[in-house]
C-alpha cells in the first residue's frame, strides 16, 4: 500500500471502501478493519461519508468509546479537508457513500487503496461497474492509488461465489484473495454497536477481518 505525507508528524494511510451499491456489507468491513487496524497498535480515524451516518449510529449505541476515532463528513469536497484531519493518525478508513456520485468520487480521490466490497450475486456485479469506473478516472491522475475487490458474505464454495470471482476478473482489477463470509457473528456486532475483533477477538470473523487486513498491508 502506498503512504502520502501530510502536514503533521504522521504519515497516514487512507482507505477508502467504496460500492455505489448499499447493503453490500461496506459499514460492516469499514468498522472492522479500524478495529483490526487500532488493535495493531495504530491511531486510527474512521471518516463516516454515508448520509445514512450508520457508523455513527454505531458509535453512538456503544457502551464504551471505541478503539478508533469517529467523525461524520459526507461532503464532496472530502478530499480537500482530509489531509488537515489525517494528520495525526496512522490510518484512516473511509466509509463511503452508496449511490452518491459525488462524496464517492471525492472519497476514491483521498485514498491510497480502494477497497470495493461485493457480494456474490448479479445486482453487486452490475452496481460495480460505476465504482470501478470513478476508480479508473482516479487512476489517471493518481498513479500509485491501488484498488482491490474484496468478495463479502460468501456462502461456502458455491457455484455462485465461484461465478462472482470469474465475473469480476473482466473489471481488470486484483480480487483480494480473502473475504467475508456469511456470519451472524457480523451482524451481532453491529447492532450491538462492537466489532467482531472485541466480540470474538479468536473467533472466526475476526481472523476473516485480520486476514484482509494482513493482506492489505502487503
Amino acid at each position: 500500500m502506498c503512504e502520502l505525507t501530510f502536514t503533521g508528524e504522521r504519515i497516514s494511510v487512507i482507505t477508502a471502501v467504496i460500492n455505489q451499491k448499499g447493503g453490500c456489507s461496506k459499514t460492516t468491513l469499514s468498522l472492522n478493519l479500524a478495529a483490526a487496524m487500532a488493535a495493531e497498535g495504530k491511531k486510527v480515524l474512521l471518516i463516516d461519508a454515508d448520509p445514512q451516518q450508520t457508523a455513527q449510529d454505531w458509535a453512538a449505541v456503544r457502551t464504551t468509546p471505541p478503539t478508533f476515532q469517529v467523525i461524520g463528513l459526507s461532503k464532496p469536497v472530502l478530499h480537500r479537508d482530509l489531509p488537515r484531519l489525517a494528520a495525526d493518525y496512522d490510518d484512516v478508513v473511509i466509509d463511503g457513500a452508496p449511490r452518491n456520485y459525488e462524496v464517492a468520487r471525492s472519497a476514491i480521490a483521498s485514498a491510497d487503496l480502494v477497497l470495493i466490497p461485493v457480494q456474490p450475486s448479479g445486482a453487486d456485479f452490475w452496481a460495480s461497474r460505476e465504482t470501478v469506473q470513478l476508480v479508473k478516472e482516479s487512476h489517471s491522475f493518481k498513479g500509485t492509488q491501488k484498488a482491490a475487490f474484496v468478495v463479502s458474505r460468501k456462502i461456502g464454495r458455491t457455484v455462485l461465489s465461484r461465478n462472482i470471482q470469474e465475473a469480476l476478473a473482466g473489471f481488470e482489477l486484483p480480487i483480494l484473495k480473502n473475504g467475508t463470509t456469511q456470519r451472524v457473528a457480523y451482524a451481532e456486532a453491529l447492532t450491538g454497536g462492537t466489532t467482531v475483533i472485541e466480540m470474538q477477538p479468536y473467533g472466526e470473523a475476526a481472523f476473516e477481518i485480520k486476514r484482509i487486513l494482513k493482506e492489505i498491508r502487503a
